[in-house]
């Protein structure tokens, strides 16, 4: 049974930085590409980054280049999203995704957590 667990969300002020971590198990982890994905209240789930296998590639939203950065340790079976220069904007349940596929920006990963909730005030 694959879980995946997300961690590090809360409520910063606006410039802050956050760090989620994303626990998984249940599945061969270097084998799977990983998402972040967010949802704001009212909107649709959308792609924020993804790391392929080995963590060699990554692909940003537009919205989150040059602020967040993912990263993975395969031998931690976990993947990380460091949040830095949070906007109010930024403010949404975050949640982490796994695919076999690499380079998936849309939604439609196999796995997903069950979100952590990331609040940044103004």
């Amino acid at each position: 049974q694959v879980q995946l667990v997300e961690s590090g969300g809360g409520l910063v002020q606006a410039g802050g930085s956050l760090r989620l971590s994303c626990a998984a198990s249940g599945l061969t982890f270097s084998r799977y590409a990983m998402g972040w994905f967010r949802q704001a209240p009212g909107k649709d789930r959308e792609f924020v980054a993804t790391i392929s296998w080995s963590g060699g590639r990554t692909i940003y939203a537009d919205s989150v280049k040059g602020r967040f950065t993912i990263s993975r340790d395969n031998a931690k079976n976990t993947v990380y999203l460091q949040m830095n220069s949070l906007k109010p904007e930024d403010t949404a349940v975050y949640y982490c995704a796994a695919d076999s596929r690499e380079r998936m920006t849309s939604p439609t990963y196999n796995y997903w957590g069950q979100g952590t909730q990331v609040t940044v005030s103004s």
